[in-house]
Formats: structure tokens, C-alpha cells, sequence
């Protein structure tokens, strides 16, 4: 996939990371913050069950014997992190729990490809990357309001 396009689908997977929050806060009113939480989870997982089953490929799960432990927390932080919003995007608002997210996973990442974590290639930090982060974290800090 050209790498424009790779971008405008994270775009649009950021679009809805910024609405997620929200709607799940929403479902937390009918029914409570960990049951909303467990309610995305579950229909997200029968999306992706439909999808694995319906690819063409057919699911195959037998490679988890093979991951170390590690490799199945995905999972445990997804939960954390969509229960987390819940408890604070009524509070604090959606773009503040955004910034908070963004300059965490932009200041995350940079360590991840400097020291190339978890196998990937490694990514020197310079100074245009540091100042990126440090610009984020800046605006970060004026969009949220008390």
C-alpha cells in the first residue's frame, strides 16, 4: 500500500479512536463504566471474528502456541485503555483525554524506534523528532482546560 494512503487510513483510525470514548461514555449511562467497556470489546470482537472467518483464509489460531506471553497483553491495554476513557472523557472532555493519548503514544513511539523495540527497525531520535514531541506535549498542555 502507498504510504499517503497507509497515513489517511490511520487518520480515519484516529477519527474514530476520537469518537469511541464518547459513544462508549454514552453506553456507560445505561448500563455502567466496565460493562460498556466488556460490550465494545465483545462487538469488536465478533466484527473481527467475522472478518478472520469470512477473508477467504479461515481463521487460524493455532500460531498463539507459538507467541510468547507477552505477545497476547494487546488485549489486557486495549481494555485498560477504552475503560480508562470512559472514566475520564465525561470529566475532562474528549479533546483533552485526546491530547493526553496522543502526546503519550507520539513519546511512546519515539522510544520504540530509537531502541527498535519488539523487533522493529530502529529509528534514531534527532532533533526534528524530539521537537515534534516537545511541540505536541505543548499543545497538549493548552487544550487541557480545568
Amino acid at each position: 500500500m502507498a504510504p499517503l494512503l497507509l497515513f489517511l487510513l490511520m487518520f480515519c483510525g484516529g477519527i474514530a479512536v476520537a469518537l469511541q470514548p464518547s459513544i462508549n461514555g454514552r453506553l456507560a449511562e445505561h448500563v455502567g463504566t466496565v460493562t460498556s467497556s466488556c460490550i465494545s470489546f465483545a462487538i469488536g470482537t465478533f466484527a473481527l471474528l467475522a472478518v478472520v472467518l469470512c477473508g477467504g483464509r479461515g481463521a487460524d489460531f493455532r500460531g498463539i502456541a507459538g507467541a510468547n506471553w507477552w505477545e497476547l497483553t494487546g488485549g489486557l491495554l486495549g481494555a485498560f485503555f477504552v475503560t480508562l476513557t470512559i472514566v475520564v472523557v465525561p470529566r475532562l472532555g474528549t479533546a483533552s483525554a485526546m491530547a493526553a493519548t496522543i502526546a503519550a503514544q507520539l513519546m511512546t513511539g519515539l522510544v520504540l524506534d530509537h531502541f527498535g523495540l519488539f523487533g522493529f527497525r530502529t529509528i534514531p531520535v534527532d532533533g526534528k523528532r524530539a521537537l515534534g514531541v516537545i511541540l505536541l506535549l505543548a499543545g497538549a498542555g493548552l487544550v487541557f482546560r480545568r
